[in-house]
């Protein structure tokens, strides 16, 4: 699943430059986040694509079922 979200290292960065960090830490920490949004979050995309799946799995399922009850009422 693709992440869409957009994180802003070099606002990060300055964010905790301006708290005291090292740049060289402060740059590491962005990245690692970074890598951590786009590899972690789930969209609003993929949650509507996961739902569309689910949907036409149900209405699958759904006239699986009553293609086996018309057929048990045939064979009655």
């Amino acid at each position: 699943m693709a992440s869409s979200v957009t994180f802003d290292t070099l606002s990060y960065v300055k964010k905790l430059k301006s708290a005291g960090v090292p740049e060289s830490q402060a740059e590491i920490q962005a990245e690692t986040l970074k890598e951590i949004i786009n590899s972690d979050l789930v969209t609003k995309r993929d949650l509507i694509e996961a739902k569309v799946e689910i949907i036409k799995w149900v209405a699958g399922m759904l006239l699986a079922q009553a293609a086996i009850v018309a057929t048990l009422v045939k064979l009655l």
